[in-house]
Order: C-alpha cells, then sequence, then structure tokens
C-alpha cells in the first residue's frame, strides 16, 4: 500500500481577473494502509487535495509525495471517486467496471475476469451485462466502486462519493467501503460534509480552516472500524467533538472578516 505525504503544499489557482489561493502550507502525513477522512466548509480545498494526491494538480510550493515520490501525473495504482459516477452510458456495468483495466493494455480475458470479481463483491454481479441508466443511484455507485477494485489500487480517494443518497443507502455504501477496507488494506482518503461519514470512515479526521485551507485540527479516531461503533457513545462523543472545531473554525473565520472590514471605526 501507498503512503500520502503532503509537505507544506498551497496552491494557488490563476484565473483572468484574479488568483484564489485553495490551499496554504499544508502539511499532512498518512501511513501505508490508513482510512483518513477530510472535512471542512464549502471551498476550503478538500478537493484540491486529492487533486493534488491523484497527479492532476502539481502544487504551487511545497511538495506530494505518494509512496515516498513526487508522482509526475496520474498514478496507476491509485484510484479516484468522484460524486458524479463517471460511468459511459453507452457501456454495460462490466465494461464500466473494466474501463480502468482496458485502458491500461489488460488483455480481453483478463479485464473481464477481474471485473467480474469487483463487481461480485459490490453485490453487482448479476447486473454484469445490464447499463447504467437501469441502476439506481446506489447501485451506480457501487460500481465506481467496482472500478476502482478492479484496479487494485493501493490508495483510494475519495470525494463526497454518498452525498447524493437517500440515508439508507449512505449507510449500506458506508458499510460496504468499510469491510472493503478492512479485506484490502488499502490507504484511503475520504472528503466528506457529513461529520458523521467522517466518524465513521476515518481513523483520523482531518479538519480545514476556509479558504485558504489550511490544517486546523487532526482528531484521532481509534475506535473507527469497530464492531457496533456506529451506535456507541465513543462515536456520538467524536462526532460531537467535531462539530464543536468546526463551529469555533468558522466563528474564528467571521471574526477575522469582521475585523478586516473595521477600519478606524467605519464601516468599510
Amino acid at each position: 500500500m501507498a503512503s500520502l505525504g503532503f509537505d507544506t503544499v498551497s496552491l494557488t489557482y490563476e484565473g483572468a481577473d484574479r488568483a484564489v489561493r485553495a490551499l496554504d502550507s499544508v502539511s499532512l502525513e498518512i501511513a501505508e494502509g490508513e482510512p483518513v477522512a477530510i472535512i471542512g466548509p464549502s471551498g476550503c480545498g478538500k478537493s484540491t487535495m486529492l487533486l493534488l494526491a491523484a497527479g492532476l494538480l502539481a502544487p504551487t510550493e511545497g511538495r506530494v509525495l505518494v509512496g515516498g515520490a513526487v508522482p509526475g501525473g496520474p498514478r496507476r495504482q491509485t484510484a479516484l471517486i468522484l460524486q458524479e459516477y463517471g460511468l459511459l452510458p453507452w457501456k454495460t456495468v462490466a465494461d464500466n467496471a473494466g474501463l480502468g483495466l482496458r485502458i491500461r493494455g489488460l488483455s480481453r480475458a483478463d479485464e473481464r475476469m477481474r471485473a467480474r470479481e469487483a463487481l461480485d463483491r459490490v453485490g453487482l454481479g448479476e447486473f454484469a451485462s445490464a447499463y447504467p441508466t437501469e441502476l439506481s443511484g446506489g447501485m451506480r455507485q457501487r460500481l465506481g466502486l467496482a472500478r476502482a477494485l478492479a484496479l487494485e489500487a493501493d490508495l483510494l480517494l475519495m470525494d463526497e462519493p454518498l452525498s447524493a443518497l437517500d440515508a439508507l443507502t449512505r449507510e449500506d455504501l458506508q458499510d460496504l467501503l468499510l469491510e472493503l477496507w478492512r479485506t484490502r488494506g488499502y490507504t484511503s482518503v475520504l472528503v466528506t460534509h457529513s461529520i458523521e461519514e467522517a466518524v465513521f470512515l476515518g481513523r483520523r479526521v482531518v479538519v480545514l480552516s476556509p479558504r485558504p485551507g489550511q490544517v486546523a485540527s487532526i482528531v484521532e479516531n481509534p475506535g473507527m472500524g469497530g464492531e457496533g461503533y456506529r451506535a456507541s457513545d465513543e462515536f456520538f462523543a467524536k462526532v460531537t467533538e467535531l462539530r464543536g472545531l468546526l463551529a469555533a473554525e468558522g466563528a474564528v473565520h467571521a471574526g477575522a472578516a469582521a475585523a478586516l472590514d473595521v477600519g478606524d471605526g467605519r464601516v468599510l
């Protein structure tokens, strides 16, 4: 499995009219096989961190290290799962599951075998010949997971993969993600706006400040993955702790913004 490191990473998006600093001096070490959740207000750079880890962006300052090396672009052992599923509607479920393998140049026989194994693992084996439009939202997200599993990734990056699902389907897929992590042991980074989801799927939960994103807090969550953790007092205590940290970050940011708007006693 791959480790992941952010070494004083900053990133600025250069626009036509202005530059937007998304991340500012972010440092974070994620060990091999460690599940980490990242949470913070909208626009704080959570998704940017995933794109940097995937090799789809390069930092303006600092270094991103995957397995101790700076990725020179997209990495074959890294899987990125997005909220929009990323499925091709004209291809069957099996072909969508094996798409990454096809791009890598595997034989058709190997592609089919590994895609079918991945589909069976996420409970979609009987839908191999169906098309994405025939699947529910939860099933489509399972298909996205199957594609990542077929790649045999050692680093799984997830950007709000369950946010569009209803509560029961979301919990079902959270359980599936937990089980896959237990059995595969890959390094995983989950970006989410859900405090409960972050606590359920992150051994550590990283709280980012409002833009430009910085690491404001890191909450250790050793009970993650334990039997019945979702219903435990420890789980609710961690949720309450995170909620307080996020509220405090918002208050600090609001106070700083108010201070900038006040000069010599006049509102500017």
